[in-house]
């Protein structure tokens, strides 16, 4: 067991782990953020999607010791207190979501889509989302919730 530290979703934190220990386990049952979801468990389906230094990643792949000293933002660090990110407001606008289960994935993984492409063709945002399942077969409203985000996002509006 090591001590193992790194920003967690703005604020810095220090875990006993395995330096092999999964990322996804941490977050779930040492830090107790469930919002990152287990899905597959082989990096396919997308489902545990987390932000790293501002780029999507699957945490359950990962090794915890891969975070230290980095800048890891889960689902429940996308919204500044009380104010969704755009990426959330703009799901919610949509109904971008029937069971829930591949949202928070989803929503982070748009996030890392837009940090890297603000304006994404929709051509570029199904591309970009290509790599997340939803099994209710939300993707036409997904689609239309990122490229209304990236619009507001970019000074317009979200609808």
């Amino acid at each position: 067991m090591e001590q193992i530290s790194f920003s967690l979703n703005n604020k810095t934190v220090m875990v006993e782990a395995n330096p092999n220990d999964i990322l996804l386990w941490v977050l779930r049952t040492k830090l107790g953020l469930t919002g990152t979801k287990y899905g597959c468990g082989i990096g396919f389906c997308g489902s545990c999607t987390i932000l790293v230094d501002g780029e999507a990643m699957r945490s359950c792949g990962m090794a915890v010791s891969e975070v230290a000293g980095r800048q890891v933002t889960t689902i429940e660090g996308l919204a500044i207190g009380d104010k969704l990110h755009p990426v959330q407001e703009s799901f919610v606008m949509h109904d971008a979501q029937q069971c829930g289960y591949c949202t928070p994935g989803m929503i982070m993984n748009a996030v890392g889509l837009l940090n890297n492409n603000p304006n994404p063709s929709r051509e570029e945002i199904i591309e970009g989302m290509n790599d997340n399942l939803c099994r209710c077969g939300s993707y036409r409203r997904i689609t239309n919730a990122v490229e209304s985000a990236a619009k507001q996002m970019n000074g317009g509006s979200n609808k």
